[in-house]
């Protein structure tokens, strides 16, 4: 059994025909819960809440297919909320790709993420172990039977919604016209980008305070390790410099970055986020994916660097590809350059609008 659920004070159930409420100008919000959810992994959760934003209004043709909606998913750690952010929402303007007159926009809570269902709503480590796998035939529940959407016109993706995106064209090769992975490779993590990921998660677990997710106290120490290990993954030289050209400001600009994500980060919700991605690994499959895509990566983004030459090698094997690699400017803000609609904008447009009509 399946319900959408409103956001006004305590959730109550309604039809799943009901809107949500609209939380703020143009944009409508609620939460989708699905009963005796089974993962990967076997375990079960008997409710999973997913929460949800969107924008716009889904259009039909006369089939009842859904010709207009947008799947756009967020990156690990990050929430849907995000792209609603300025150096985003531009998007939605008019005449611009997401134009909402047009389009109608999508933006999930992905499991252990946000407004949805994770390890801090209360079971900690005992929250099921959780994998991209989940995350992406959740996406395709929340769609389907929460909103009525049948079909997609793009799905674009940034960082671990980077990687979602390159599953759904091997999932749902029938459901999606195009794909844009923004900042991520479509191949298993490994290397020094695993490498990274482990420090962060072990920072964590070996702090004696975790006491294997049960704390009573913050793992501190942990937390503050692996935040460290998530801020050299995420940024850019320029931008840093430009950021803090001295030292007393670089000191100034760090503590305050530290003292920010100590207060928002939950030890056993950022291990699962990270361990998620263990499942991870499309090019098996790459000559499956129907749709066109447009992938796109940043010549500054320490997580997926270019020198590994890794898309080059597997570009050639998706059968409808292009590869844009975005030059390091002062524009770009390394892995973060995903979330900066104005640096690639255009051709996601051109994309779009090369994109048979439907």
């Amino acid at each position: 059994m399946r319900r959408l659920l409103l956001l006004v004070g305590l959730a109550a159930a309604v039809p799943a025909t009901a809107q949500p409420r609209q939380s703020s100008p143009g944009v409508t919000q609620g939460d989708f819960t699905t009963r005796d959810f089974r993962f990967e992994s076997g375990e079960t959760l008997p409710e999973l809440r997913l929460h949800f934003r969107t924008l716009g209004r889904p259009r039909r043709d006369a089939r009842g297919v859904v010709r207009n909606a947008v799947l756009v998913l967020h990156g690990t750690g990050g929430s849907g909320s995000q792209f609603l952010s300025p150096q985003f929402v531009s998007l939605y303007a008019p005449g611009q790709p997401f134009d909402t007159s047009r389009f109608y926009v999508v933006l999930p809570d992905d499991i252990g993420h946000g407004g949805s269902s994770k390890p801090s709503d209360g079971l900690r480590m005992r929250f099921p172990r959780y994998g991209y796998t989940d995350m992406v035939r959740a996406e395709h529940l929340l769609l389907t039977q929460a909103l009525g959407v049948n079909h997609l016109r793009v799905v674009l993706g940034t960082s671990m919604g980077c990687m979602h995106a390159w599953m759904w064209g091997e999932a749902y090769p029938d459901f999606v016209d195009g794909l844009v992975p923004l900042a991520c490779a479509p191949t298993q993590i490994a290397g020094r980008n695993r490498m990274m990921r482990r420090l962060a998660m072990d920072a964590i677990r070996a702090d004696p305070a975790w006491q294997n997710g049960d704390y009573t106290t913050p793992p501190v120490q942990g937390l503050r390790g692996a935040i460290e290990m998530l801020w050299i993954m995420g940024t850019a030289p320029i931008q840093q410099h430009a950021q803090a050209p001295t030292r007393d400001a670089a000191d100034s600009v760090i503590s305050a970055y530290m003292q920010r994500q100590l207060r928002a980060t939950d030890a056993n919700d950022f291990l699962y986020q990270f361990d998620s991605s263990r499942d991870y690994d499309p090019s098996p499959k790459l000559e499956t994916i129907q749709a066109p895509v447009l992938a796109i990566n940043s010549a500054d983004d320490e997580v997926n660097p270019p020198s590994l030459g890794i898309m080059e090698r597997l570009m050639p094997r998706v059968p409808h590809g292009r590869y844009v690699l975005i030059p390091e400017s002062a524009q770009t803000r390394g892995h973060g350059t995903h979330t900066v609609a104005a640096v690639w904008g255009a051709q996601l447009a051109a994309f779009l609008g090369s994109l048979p009509e439907r």
